[in-house]
């Protein structure tokens, strides 16, 4: 099982001071369509893992007690990626249900669909 969080809870801790890493694992031609705002996100797309492993995430991501949120395009992508950083050693790791498609459909439409 994935560790997750739904759409509503992801907003909230948007709205708040804590420190955490949103993991966006999209490719990059999907962030023309559909893109979250905020200074804890962190591109690193999948297929960039999939080649280099962990030395691909980004500083913030690297410590394997981050609190990290993971997201793509419907969630799937994001759980795999939440699924083989959890058999990493990461322990604070969650996939974001419904991906950013639920968040804009759910939350906020100004994020855009595709």
């Amino acid at each position: 099982m994935v560790p997750e969080i739904t759409v509503t809870e992801l907003a909230n801790k948007l709205k708040s001071q804590e420190q955490f890493v949103l993991l966006d694992v999209r490719e990059l031609l999907e962030l023309g369509y559909a893109k979250l705002t905020d200074s804890r996100l962190e591109v690193t797309p999948m297929s960039r893992l999939a080649s280099q492993g962990v030395d691909a995430l980004p500083e913030s991501a690297k410590s394997r007690d981050a609190e990290i949120y993971v997201m793509c395009h419907h969630g799937n992508r994001s759980a795999d990626v939440t699924r083989w950083l959890a058999a990493q050693g990461w322990t604070n790791i969650f996939n974001v249900r419904g991906g950013i498609d639920a968040y804009a459909r759910e939350i906020d439409k100004t994020v855009g669909f595709y």
